[in-house]
């Protein structure tokens, strides 16, 4: 079982819906994975992406990990076996040092999900239900509990469009929201928070990320202002690796924190639980599946950190994608995001997955489901041309 071939294509995404805003330069990565085993007299093709908020990651995928896949004799479990997740990201990491994560963690696992796509479309079973069954974990409910991601600050009438847009998310079938703040003033911020909150049952339905915006005293300023909000979470408070400001905050904030989106290693995860402050009763882990190595990396994560006490519903994955329902889904986890109108072409979800009442149904075609998702799948068409 080889994987006989490896396309790359990188695209520009935004974080809005309005094509008249500037998208930033944000990039990612699709990726298409061809195999040697034959469905229906074609090769199996795994799909994947490099998630949302980082970059294209061609370079790396083409010149470092693609090779070392495709040059794998066998990426079997066993001489009779079909395609192995785990062996193939091995294969990826063979000669790779410890540490030193900075962005090939983005590049193995935008190639992990297309290996994890092709695997579950060799067993012709959705994802979650192939991933459930290899962790030999029970079955799990038919739909996830989700929030819509987005209400990133709008250059022009801030306020009105943000109402308009949690509005919408409501329309759609969403209980909870997020939106960004740490970009302008803490009064306007505030305001901004006021705007969203009045479009949802209660301020305890809005989340707010930070975006790792905020110095020391900017975090306990903002932290002392929306303590009495009764928020539903203060995300990325302020820079990933400043666990002290973290831990400051963790005292006396008293709602939950969440934070992790921008750790990329168990490593990093137990420096996180270890310094952090963070409160495993209450506090809500975001460590994104594909910029942590991919799913398998991420499998141990989990494991590693729910070893250490933490329960399996504070984790949340960030990307707001197919890929992340597969995975809270089959994990057992809390949660997982949505963006309905941002990062187009993975934006919202695929026909039939209706949201009510803040749950969504799972896919049910084989994979992923990228197929299903008339703007994503469009996309992919193209990556297998791009030579």
């Amino acid at each position: 079982m080889r994987v006989v071939d490896v396309r790359e294509h990188t695209i520009t995404v935004s974080r809005y819906a309005d094509p008249a805003i500037p998208s930033g330069g944000l990039t990612t990565s699709l990726v298409a994975v061809t195999t040697n085993v034959l469905r229906g007299g074609r090769p199996v093709v795994g799909y994947g992406f490099a998630s949302v908020g980082r970059f294209g990651q061609g370079g790396l995928i083409r010149e470092r990990f693609a090779p070392r896949l495709i040059a794998a004799e066998t990426l079997a479990g066993d001489p009779d076996g079909d395609l192995d997740p785990m062996r193939a990201w091995s294969a990826m990491m063979r000669g790779e040092k410890p540490g030193g994560h900075g962005e090939r963690c983005v590049a193995v696992g935008t190639l992990d999900m297309a290996i994890w796509d092709a695997a579950a479309k060799i067993a012709d079973q959705p994802l979650h239900r192939y991933l459930s069954a290899r962790l030999g974990r029970a079955p799990h409910p038919s739909r996830v509990r989700v929030y819509a991601g987005g209400g990133y600050q709008y250059p022009h009438n801030d306020l009105a469009r943000l109402s308009d847009e949690i509005r919408q998310f409501r329309d759609l079938g969403f209980m909870h929201a997020k939106i960004k703040i740490g970009n302008a003033n803490l009064a306007h911020d505030l305001r901004r928070i006021e705007a969203a909150a009045a479009q949802l049952a209660s301020p305890s339905f809005l989340a707010v990320d930070a975006m790792n915006s905020y110095g020391s005293e900017g975090a306990i300023q903002a932290a002392q202002a929306l303590a009495p909000l009764d928020l539903w979470w203060f995300e990325d408070v302020c820079d990933p690796l400043d666990f002290e400001t973290l831990s400051h905050v963790s005292s006396t904030y008293p709602g939950p924190i969440a934070a992790g989106e921008a750790l990329f290693s168990k490593a990093e995860a137990r420096l996180l639980d270890t310094y952090g402050g963070l409160r495993g009763e209450r506090d809500i882990l975001l460590f994104d599946p594909v910029h942590c190595y991919g799913l398998t990396h991420y499998i141990d994560i989990v494991a590693d950190l729910t070893g250490r006490g933490w329960p399996r519903s504070a984790f949340w994955p960030h990307g707001g994608h197919l890929f992340g329902l597969h995975v809270a889904a089959a994990l057992g986890l809390g949660g997982a995001e949505i963006n309905p109108f941002a990062f187009k072409p993975f934006r919202g979800t695929s026909p039939g997955m209706g949201i009510v009442d803040g749950l969504v149904g799972l896919p049910e075609a084989a994979g992923i489901g990228f197929e299903m998702h008339a703007e994503a799948w469009q996309e992919f068409q193209h990556v297998r041309e791009d030579a």
